[in-house]
């Protein structure tokens, strides 16, 4: 009988023990779910990001834009055709 109640004991704290590792499991894999979509949020923010930058440059390199920038700029100005020089060999 005394054997019979330690065998009961030892599978009740065993099953105590089962069911608490389950919650923890469960509490860290919540948390580590929490922290996936952070990082997946802070992801898609940076690609977003990363998108109009390419966009930005995709339209600072057009031959308008570069005009637009040496005569602001630079205060470049086309020559007068009389301006030109023509080297012959």
């Amino acid at each position: 009988m005394k054997s019979q109640t330690l065998l009961i004991a030892l599978l009740t704290i065993m099953a105590m023990g089962s069911g608490l590792g389950v919650v923890y499991v469960h509490h860290v894999n919540r948390q580590q779910f929490i922290r996936l979509q952070t990082i997946q949020t802070a992801r898609d923010g940076i690609d977003i990001e990363w998108e109009l930058l390419q966009l930005e440059q995709s339209t600072l390199v057009t031959n308008i834009a570069i005009q637009q920038i040496a005569r602001t700029r630079l205060n470049m100005r086309t020559p007068d055709p009389g301006e030109v020089l023509y080297i012959a060999p």
